[in-house]
């Protein structure tokens, strides 16, 4: 894979961000933009302990996708003490994934700000992400396909970025979101998976207070190098085409595919990876 670092900038106008980073949908990463939050000093474990401790959450694995799960469905669930302790004292694969901060825990809304980059923010849904060391999530985008501005605190996270135009060299899963969980992208086999040589993509690591700005419908891949947190916040796609597949990814294909593992069983998400490799094969014959 051809990785790019992403560029780096200590402030941003909003000026500047219309010009040379949503325009052209180029990330980027703003390295001092929270320094006037609450958020900055206060946004640590133990004070997530503190106002959520009680809070049950969702958890997620880095098992294979089983037909008996649904959409997004978690593998298991703790209180948000217990799973902060568990982070702390040892590495674990269970992490936090779209937890909503405005239902779950409104208090937090008195830490941040709402960005003014010139795109309207979706004010309800602040999404909160928790990770132990050493885990990651599977290379994947977001059904919504939105402008995605993930502000990181506690800890350090390794980012790869692919933009759409590579998804023929991603081993890209048909009717889902995510690319064959087999590949590790932060050591990939170039023998068991010779496209992803081809593929042109973005990385970076985020450390406490960073923003990292991913343009719609990027593919990112989020490894934990440290215990740590983060908070995502989002735009509507504004591109057409993106927003059409946002709007078919909600409304269609996301309960055709459920509907599809109740019908057909481990078949079906077997066809799906199998189908994956069939197509990117093809790909790397016909560059031949």
């Amino acid at each position: 894979m051809k990785l790019i670092e992403i560029p780096r900038v200590t402030t941003l106008t909003k000026d500047q961000f219309l010009k040379d980073y949503l325009r052209p949908q180029r990330p980027v990463v703003i390295e001092k933009y929270t320094e006037d939050w609450p958020a900055y000093s206060k946004w640590n474990f133990d004070y997530i302990k503190e106002i959520a401790g009680e809070k049950k959450v969702p958890l997620y694995d880095d098992r294979p996708v089983d037909h008996k799960e649904g959409f997004n469905e978690p593998h298991s669930t703790m209180k948000m003490k217990d799973y902060i302790d568990l982070l702390l004292r040892e590495p674990t694969n269970y992490r936090i994934f779209l937890w909503n901060l405005m239902k779950e825990v409104p208090e937090l809304q008195k830490d941040f700000y709402f960005p003014e980059f010139g795109i309207p923010i979706m004010k309800n849904l602040p999404m909160l992400f928790f990770g132990g060391k050493e885990s990651h999530t599977f290379m994947h985008y977001d059904i919504d396909l939105a402008n995605i501005f993930h502000f990181h605190f506690a800890g350090k996270k390794e980012c790869i970025l692919f933009p759409q135009t590579e998804n023929k060299f991603l081993y890209k899963i048909p009717h889902s979101l995510i690319t064959h969980e087999s590949i590790d992208f932060s050591k990939p086999d170039y023998k068991e998976w010779p496209a992803l040589k081809f593929a042109t993509g973005y990385k970076t690591q985020l450390n406490h207070g960073e923003v990292l700005y991913m343009p719609e419908g990027y593919w990112h891949y989020m490894k934990y190098i440290t215990p740590g947190f983060s908070m995502s916040l989002r735009s509507v796609a504004r591109n057409p085409l993106h927003l059409s597949k946002a709007i078919y990814n909600v409304l269609f294909m996301r309960y055709f595919d459920n509907g599809m593992r109740r019908l057909r069983g481990q078949q079906w998400i077997e066809w799906k990876n199998e189908r994956a490799i069939e197509r990117t094969k093809k790909v790397i014959k016909s560059m031949a």
